[in-house]
């Protein structure tokens, strides 16, 4: 399950109801849940956090707040 998956679990998310708000299929949709090298698009994240009334910038950091830039030399 992806870091996507996780957070639309824990908020007990349909994601078929998703898809049909936000024109995303449903392929799409279990693509971006459980396949971990699928890349979520911006447009599909905001498209995505509209739809469960999420803050898009705070979905973003909680999906990638673990990211970190490499020590400069």
């Amino acid at each position: 399950m992806t870091a996507l998956g996780k957070y639309l679990a824990k908020r007990s998310v349909n994601k078929s109801k998703v898809a049909r708000r936000t024109g995303l299929s449903k392929a799409r949709m279990n693509e971006l849940t459980l396949n971990p090298t699928a890349r979520l698009r911006a447009d599909e994240l905001y498209l995505i956090a509209l739809a469960i009334h999420a803050d898009p910038c705070e979905m973003f950091k909680t999906l990638y707040g673990h990211l970190a830039l490499k020590p400069e030399e």
